[in-house]
């Protein structure tokens, strides 16, 4: 996924340091789980590798009078972004809770505050950020995450809301493919797995070249058909997924557990 709003470098271009910390997931399933890695893939515009988005810049510009101090703001943003990739959740959201005072009116601030309060497990707080920053800029990119965290709060109708403003966004495959994935879950979360199976009806077809959001999709499928008691339906799609990828998540296990 790809988010317009903030300014991380590249994914890889720094090691991971993993911060003491525990999540408190709300559940261990596949849906939670692929949200959170698409905060790991989310990659803000740039003109490289190590500037903010120009637009963002701007914004950044005419919120303080001082251009040192601009400077200096956007310095600390950028800085954030690359905390938030290393997986220093609590430093970047530091960071963007100091820059939230003086930078009030900048998307990409409130954004950041969102994703790092989501790896955290602060869904309150995330969702609240989240809203904040896609009431200034809409961003489908960071939709699902969003509606994660309204899902792990149990604000299911605002989970049906923003997966219609995001499907209007008509947003790239993969972060339909998140976005679908998480409504069929708040469903599922429900009680409403043939409605969550339905849902993901559109992933249903098996493209020429196969990606990794497919396998995602195949896998959520097959988890409902599982969880429906509908074992013919959960080993076509644990087989389709298997097919392209055996090693993926624990379909060799899931198979297994299901007599195949």
């Amino acid at each position: 996924m790809r988010s317009r709003g903030g300014g991380t470098a590249r994914l890889g271009q720094f090691p991971a340091e993993r911060e003491e910390h525990i999540d408190q997931w709300i559940d261990e399933g596949p849906v939670r789980d692929e949200a959170e890695q698409a905060v790991q893939r989310a990659r803000p515009a740039r003109a490289n590798n190590f500037e903010l988005d120009s637009e963002v810049r701007d914004r950044v510009n005419a919120s303080v009078s001082s251009p040192q101090r601009a400077a200096k703001l956007r310095e600390r943003l950028l800085g954030a972004f690359v905390s938030l990739e290393r997986e220093r959740y609590a430093e970047a959201r530091r960071i963007g809770n100091q820059l939230a005072r003086e930078l009030t009116d900048v998307a990409a601030v409130h954004e950041l505050i969102g994703l790092a309060n989501y790896r955290l497990g602060e869904w309150r707080k995330a969702a609240a950020a989240l809203e904040r920053a896609q009431t200034m800029t809409p961003d489908p990119d960071t939709m699902p995450i969003l509606m994660d965290s309204l899902r792990a709060l149990g604000r299911y109708d605002d989970v049906v809301e923003v997966w219609k403003e995001l499907r209007q966004a008509s947003p790239g495959h993969e972060t339909m493919a998140e976005g679908r994935i998480i409504m069929a879950g708040s469903l599922a979360d429900q009680g409403e797995l043939a409605a969550a199976i339905a849902e993901m009806k559109p992933a249903r077809s098996k493209p020429k070249r196969v990606r990794d959001h497919h396998l995602r999709q195949w896998y959520m499928l097959a988890d409902l058909h599982d969880r429906a008691g509908d074992t013919v339906g959960a080993v076509r799609f644990f087989e389709r997924i298997a097919m392209s990828d055996a090693d993926f998540v624990d379909v060799r296990q899931r198979l297994r557990a299901l007599g195949r």
